[in-house]
């Protein structure tokens, strides 16, 4: 289901200007801290009324401010998810659900409860009130009952900030099988590069209130002037590949793409199966000959597309690997001692270790 946002609104000294369209899936909000990404999820809630807005989502317009459309918040369907879960402390976890399908009435409902308990693995949790749960089972809680409200739009601002480490990995694999299952458009906020390249089909980047770009994150994920300053280390390319085979043995997956095998520490699933996987340019070296009698177990053969400045010492070396994108960060003396330019042959290796992707099937 496609998502249209056309947004201008004013507030103090501060501007938002943002249009985009997407087709569904996950759409990242993506940009530094005040930015404008809350002011614009609300303005497409409904709690912020804008200057000028258009918002559909399919054939559902929801706010058009030049035709005198403008629904109520709770008339937009539309499932909220916050930094923090905000779940009733006095309900158990299985009436805080129950108040998520008491919104929508019953001819309305398309959410089956056992399913949405099944996505986010919450089912053992029914009886818990929200002081016995840790942090990433709230948000997996907060996360079902925004879904049983059965609503046209899932919005998503910062779901994983007031995480640590652990319970965001712990988190991440529901969120992708959100993106996988769940057929209705999702517009998730974050500050994260990681969270958004593992997670969105499109990004919107915002910069001081305005859109900056958009488009398909395997696009955004390679424009490192995007990145802010704090998450420069962060930048390179994702790839969509598919699960090749398992080597149960060294518990690793093999996943293949146009671009060659990449190796991945444990299981991602029956062979067939979509797989993204992220790779930053720090963590990759390059070469003009195929190593040999290393310990990466990740060679992928190509060619310099472009190499760009990527500080007084570095440079961003894009490689075109069978029509995928590898970006290695390697210094300018190192850009230099290899002869690099666009056009010459080389080969991205990665270790294993090091390749950000979907997490392993549980044992």
């Amino acid at each position: 289901m496609s998502l249209t946002v056309d947004v201008r609104h004013r507030l103090g000294n501060f501007t938002l200007e943002a249009a985009f369209a997407s087709a569904g899936g996950i759409t990242a909000v993506f940009g530094a801290s005040g930015c404008g990404k809350t002011t614009l999820v609300n303005v497409i809630a409904g709690l912020i009324r804008p200057d000028f807005a258009r918002i559909s989502v399919g054939d559902t317009v929801m706010v058009d401010t030049a035709h005198g459309i403008d629904l109520l918040p709770h008339r937009r369907r539309i499932g909220y998810v916050f930094q923090e879960a905000r779940l009733f402390p006095h309900l158990t976890v299985e009436s805080n659900l129950a108040y998520g399908e008491w919104f929508t009435p019953k001819a309305e409902r398309y959410a089956a409860r056992a399913q949405i308990l099944d996505l986010l693995g919450i089912a053992h949790l029914l009886k818990r009130r929200p002081r016995d749960l840790s942090g990433g089972e709230k948000q997996r809680v907060a996360i079902g009952r925004a879904l049983l409200t059965s609503p046209k739009l899932l919005l998503m601002d910062e779901p994983l900030a007031s995480l640590d480490a652990a319970r965001k990995a712990e988190i991440m694999p529901y969120l992708e099988r959100l993106r996988d299952e769940v057929k209705i458009p999702i517009v998730y906020v974050s500050h994260s590069v990681a969270e958004v390249m593992r997670l969105a089909s499109d990004v919107a980047v915002l910069a001081q209130g305005k859109l900056a770009a958009f488009g398909p994150a395997a696009e955004i994920a390679q424009r490192q002037d995007l990145v802010p300053a704090e998450e420069a280390e962060e930048g390179g390319v994702i790839i969509d590949m598919q699960v090749a085979a398992h080597d149960a043995g060294f518990d690793l997956t093999r996943l293949s793409s146009g671009a060659g095998n990449i190796y991945v520490p444990g299981r991602l699933g029956p062979e067939g199966t979509p797989a993204r996987v992220r790779i930053r340019a720090r963590d990759v070296m390059l070469a003009l000959e195929e190593p040999r009698n290393i310990s990466a177990l990740n060679i992928l053969r190509g060619r310099v597309a472009e190499i760009l400045p990527a500080g007084p010492s570095s440079v961003n070396v894009r490689l075109d690997c069978g029509g995928a994108a590898v970006v290695a960060r390697i210094t300018r003396q190192s850009a230099s001692a290899l002869g690099l330019v666009p056009g010459t042959p080389a080969f991205a290796v990665v270790k294993a270790v090091s390749v950000s992707g979907p997490a392993a099937e549980p044992r």
